[in-house]
């Protein structure tokens, strides 16, 4: 009787105990704007329990004893803010608003990102705001994010012109870019320094090179989460900007601003961007060989319904577009892109979770004519989810779905108009934990093609061991899919033009590989990654990471077709007549980042080693964006004593891609007529003849650019800025292609200086 009287003693005062526990949760905001603060770290002063915002601003410290404690706001930038708080058996809401600050101490701001190190896993990811983009060489005085991403590691950039992104030997089809949750199917313009997204409107860009959690399905290489700001809820700001290049707008303010009355805010963000390089090249670049026919508009809208305790709901859309005119032996090339959306975040009742929705619809269409053919593809889908987060403590547990619907409808070289229907259906989980000084993210992912009938469960996980505060080791791996292909041969010296398809066997697809009969056409992948962070001194970081990844299933067009798929060539293996072909492919390497930061200086050195591989029924060869050596350099500098001027430098070097020699050129006569032709006077079409599959290399790129700003202080708010930047600064003769026929050489941009100005008010 004794031992169940102090057995039940010991349950009441271990369930009290429990019940002696509080939580903490809401926002971080910044004190001017409105506009939330992410990555902030929180700490209950004297204690273990922490924690640091998310990308809108929330934070929740869960299980917290009952008591008195001072709570330490602090983030770069921002003045430190301690707070009194009570933690009870009910949740402590709070809304905190930070003070901006010109005084920003090294210490803080090294230590800041050391406790971010230790609680995120950070394995193949890039978190990008603002002031990084800024640190960057502006071309034409505009600093954009197709710019930055050149520089990260792992990243190989194709070109000047018309270049596409490939990221750790995946092909641009397989990333995946969104923006606020909504899928943008093509975010460069046809001259590669320019992205569709104005830097002004984005809050955080996450660029995951590899092994990303189960949050994100559908494609098999990399994916770019772009968020965009709410907008000021305070005041009207905004910015206009010109340049020889282009022309920018931007505002933002409020609709309706919170009182103490009304608890909630309606605010807005408008942005356009444009260049003219058609209009100016013939004037200011006409040492060029023929005009720069780049032209593009970008719009963008957002207004953010927001309440005092931190939920919101946010509507956008967007239109943009780009032209080519008959730029030399280029087609006529065009897209437009437009869409709109809703995205919401709910903090329900006193519950420490967090809810997220979306839904999102976009058209885009894709036009390419010459004297050969007339090529479009359009592809219209949609996207929804929902997602809710829940706080355990440090640990968190995340679970949501998805839905993913498009059609698409390509012509290809004049062939009839494919259309085709695609549905995805996916299921997410993820748990984020601690354990002495391991973090592990496991999570899984559940996605079914319902246009397929195919289904794939996908598991993922993320591992940080904290050696020490200064040392940290870091693993992941996970298993990828997607369904959408492109239309692009390996042999296209130039070919701007991208046809989006679905992997299905209503293509003219093989159906056999290797052997083997194909009774699905998923593509999938394998990532493996090991790497290390390491804090050298007070201002200097080292990252290195190794990978290794496995792609199956590849559809790509066949380039090996010599026969017709008709009954008088049955007897023919499927890769000598079929349309589209499967191949497998793999892709390792490694990337080493050292990176120094101070109050002034900001250097950043990247060198990253790759290798891809693919194979098909007849050989194994390095596809066309295979690059074996790339290194980029980064250095700015901000000087006088208010940090008015800023130099800033960037030079990158890559070794040569593989490409196919033409062995010889010739006439095909069709004949047409049988042994009835006339073989004399008969005219046939000059043809190619092709060597050994990208057995020559191109020769190796580098370039370096240079960017001077000046900024002037008016009046409280106002801020004028002239700068001065040149491209290419000893206009080295980067090759863009060879013409097959003519032999005639066609180089990248040469060096190009420009000016521009801007005033932010």
């Amino acid at each position: 009787m004794k031992k169940l009287l102090v057995s039940s003693i010991l349950v009441i005062i271990s369930l009290t105990a429990m019940a002696q526990k509080g939580n903490i949760r809401g926002f971080v905001y910044d004190k001017s704007n409105g506009e939330p603060i992410i990555f902030t770290n929180l700490m209950l002063e004297g204690t273990s329990y922490g924690a640091a915002t998310d990308l809108n601003g929330y934070f929740t410290i869960s299980n917290v004893p009952h008591g008195k404690y001072v709570l330490v706001v602090k983030y770069i930038g921002y003045a430190e803010q301690r707070l009194d708080v009570q933690v009870s058996n009910t949740t402590t809401h709070l809304r905190i608003e930070l003070e901006p600050t010109t005084q920003m101490l090294g210490s803080i701001t090294i230590d800041a990102k050391r406790e971010q190190a230790q609680i995120q896993s950070n394995v193949s990811i890039e978190k990008i705001s603002p002031k990084e983009i800024y640190q960057l060489p502006s071309i034409g005085g505009q600093a954009d994010l197709a710019q930055y991403l050149q520089v990260l590691p792992g990243v190989i950039f194709s070109g000047d012109q018309g270049g596409q992104l490939y990221i750790r030997g995946g092909s641009a089809i397989q990333n995946k870019v969104l923006l606020d949750g909504m899928v943008i199917y093509n975010p460069f313009h046809s001259i590669g320094l320019f992205s569709v997204f104005e830097t002004d409107i984005i809050r955080n860009a996450d660029i995951y090179s590899g092994g990303f959690n189960a949050q994100y399905g559908g494609r098999i290489s990399s994916i770019m989460d772009i968020t965009t700001k709410d907008g000021n809820k305070k005041y009207t700001e905004g910015k206009v900007a010109v340049s020889t290049f282009g022309a920018n707008l931007f505002l933002e303010g409020p609709i309706i601003k919170e009182t103490e009355q009304r608890k909630y805010s309606l605010s807005y963000i408008l942005s356009a961007k444009n260049s003219y390089l058609s209009y100016t090249s013939d004037n200011i670049y006409s040492y060029i060989d023929g005009t720069l026919p780049y032209d593009f508009l970008d719009l963008y809208g957002k207004a953010t319904l927001a309440t005092t305790n931190g939920s919101k709901i946010n509507l956008f859309g967007f239109n943009f577009t780009d032209q080519v005119k008959g730029y030399k032996s280029i087609a006529d090339f065009n897209w437009a892109n437009s869409g709109m959306g809703a995205n919401f975040v709910l903090l329900p009742g006193m519950s420490s979770a967090l809810i997220e929705g979306i839904f999102a619809y976009s058209d885009y269409t894709i036009n390419m004519k010459d004297n050969a053919a007339s090529n479009t593809s359009n592809i219209g889908s949609f996207n929804a989810g929902l997602n809710t987060t829940n706080f355990y403590g440090k640990n968190q547990l995340k679970f949501g779905i998805e839905a993913v619907g498009s059609t698409t409808r390509t012509s290809y070289n004049s062939y009839d108009t494919l259309v085709d229907y695609s549905t995805e259906i996916g299921a997410y989980t993820i748990f984020k934990g601690f354990w002495k000084k391991l973090l592990y993210e496991p999570s899984l992912r559940f996605i079914y093609y319902a246009s397929l009938g195919e289904a794939s469960l996908e598991p993922r996980l993320s591992l940080k061991l904290n050696v020490t505060e200064k040392f940290r080791l870091k693993f992941a791996t996970g298993m990828y899919s997607q369904t959408f292909i492109d239309t692009k041969s390996d042999r296209d010296i130039v070919n701007l033009f991208t046809g989006y398809l679905t992997a299905s066997p209503d293509l003219n697809i093989v159906t056999t590989f290797k052997g083997d009969s194909l009774t699905q056409y998923l593509e999938k992948s394998n990532h493996f990654i090991f790497g290390l962070e390491w804090d050298l001194a007070r201002n200097l970081s080292l990252n290195m990471e190794a990978y290794y990844k496995t792609m199956n299933q590849l559809v790509s067009v066949n380039r090996d077709r010599y026969y017709a798929d008709d009954l008088d060539h049955s007897n023919k293996p499927d890769y000598m007549k079929k349309e589209y072909v499967v191949e497998d492919g793999v892709a390792y390497g490694g990337d080493v980042s050292l990176k120094y930061e101070d109050g002034r200086l900001y250097v950043w050195t990247i060198y990253s080693l790759g290798w891809v591989q693919r194979e098909n029924e007849i050989l194994t060869y390095y596809p066309h964006y295979d690059r074996r050596h790339n290194i980029n350099v980064l250095a700015s500098y901000q000087f006088g004593l208010s940090r008015s001027w800023e130099v800033s430098l960037r030079w990158n070097y890559g070794s040569g891609f593989p490409y196919t020699p033409t062995r010889g050129m010739g006439e095909n006569l069709t004949l047409q007529d049988g042994i009835s032709s006339d073989i004399v006077y008969a005219n046939g079409n000059l043809t190619t003849y092709y060597g050994e599959l990208n057995s020559k290399r191109l020769p190796d790129y580098h370039r370096l650019d240079f960017s001077l700003k000046k900024r002037w202080q008016i009046g409280k708010r106002g801020v004028l800025e002239a700068n001065l930047s040149v491209t290419n600064v000893y206009n080295r003769n980067n090759l863009f292609y060879y013409d097959r026929v003519t032999g005639t050489r066609i180089n990248q941009l040469p060096i190009m200086p420009s000016i521009g100005i801007n005033f932010s008010f």
